[in-house]
């Protein structure tokens, strides 16, 4: 639910005394400046005159706002916990520990604590997005044309049947029933948001995804009954491709994508995709304006379906597309990532 902002004059009072309560939930743009903050900002504060408030995040850049470079508005909230950010750092330095609630309570932490943090911010618990870390070192491993039990040692899993368990609930079938010469192939690229599945042929790229993308598996399926073959490992032309410009986009060089693309889905969904793909980079639409550039103004719900169907994070980017009143709506991979690519892009729309 969208929180109801009071008037402009208890916004400004808020503004001035730096009232946390506000936090995340009201925003002020600078009319003088051009850049929006959050209440808290430590900045001078501007005239009243000046100060536009907005709800969320979204509705400041639909209105040409840019971030505020010292309270960092579009900030993941996860940066902002300590207890998310220790752990965090602590999984860098040791990607290929078993880490247990044991662990966390020798660093002084309660399991419950961080447990309700992580999910808050990225859908998943510590301990999951740590046992994933380790099976994308499995996954890398089959890649090369590594045996099950050479990928299941290099995961860290004792067992070959809880390696076999684990690997099931990520991609949605065991690492046996990867074909080695299938025509689709998939592999592991790591992005500073996370990590994603490509999946390509020789020719197009078929599906890139988070990996902690719930659905995820159930995409997998659907594109392998759709194909009508299998999926093995490895890492086709396009998938080279699509991660070289990934690599570009984050570094800020360039937001172009060129990679051939293969788009499963109804005639209704691949014209929606299509259409995100107009969307310039730093520039958001509503479900309503896309319906209304495809010359189906009343089909805003079969939009929005078609939206969340998407397959190709990024590369058809679903993440441009903001509720109605600029909130950050649903998005596959997480609101902190659909929050961050925004803030990525701004950099892209100043450019033009």
């Amino acid at each position: 639910m969208m929180f109801d902002l009071p008037d402009t004059n208890t916004l400004y009072e808020a503004l001035v005394a730096r009232d946390a309560s506000y936090d995340g939930q009201a925003y002020v743009g600078v009319t003088s400046t051009g850049i929006f903050c959050r209440l808290t900002c430590p900045a001078r504060k501007p005239k009243s005159e000046n100060c536009q408030f907005y709800s969320s995040v979204g509705a400041c850049i639909d209105a040409g706002f840019r971030p505020c470079k010292r309270c960092h508005p579009l900030a993941p909230m996860a940066e902002a916990d300590p207890v998310v950010d220790r752990l965090l750092q602590a999984l860098e330095e040791r990607p290929g520990y078993r880490w247990s609630e044991g662990d966390m309570a020798a660093m002084g932490l309660d399991a419950s604590t961080v447990r309700r943090s992580f999910k808050r911010h990225f859908g998943m618990t510590f301990l999951e997005m740590a046992r994933q870390r380790r099976l994308r070192d499995g996954f890398t491993a089959l890649s090369a044309g590594d045996p099950v039990i050479a990928a299941q040692i290099d995961a860290g899993f004792e067992s070959s049947s809880a390696f076999r368990a684990a690997f099931s609930r990520l991609i949605g079938k065991p690492p046996g029933q990867f074909n080695r010469d299938a025509l689709l192939q998939a592999d592991w690229i790591e992005t500073p948001l996370g990590s994603l599945i490509a999946v390509s042929c020789q020719h197009a790229l078929h599906l890139l995804e988070f990996i902690d993308r719930k659905a995820l598996p159930r995409e997998l399926a659907k594109l392998q009954k759709s194909s009508n073959c299998g999926i093995g490992f490895g890492r086709p032309e396009p998938t080279e491709q699509v991660a070289e410009e990934l690599e570009q986009f984050f570094a800020g060089e360039n937001a172009s994508f060129s990679t051939p693309l293969a788009l499963h889905g109804t005639e209704f969904e691949q014209q929606v995709w299509r259409a995100l793909q107009e969307i310039p980079a730093g520039g958001t639409r509503s479900y309503s304006q896309l319906a209304q550039n495809i010359g189906r103004p009343s089909a805003v719900r079969a939009v929005a379906r078609a939206n969340g169907t998407n397959q190709l994070a990024l590369i058809v980017p679903c993440h441009r597309v903001l509720g109605a009143d600029g909130s950050l709506t649903g998005y596959g991979g997480g609101l902190w990532r659909k929050q961050r690519l925004i803030e990525i892009e701004q950099s892209y729309r100043r450019a033009i």
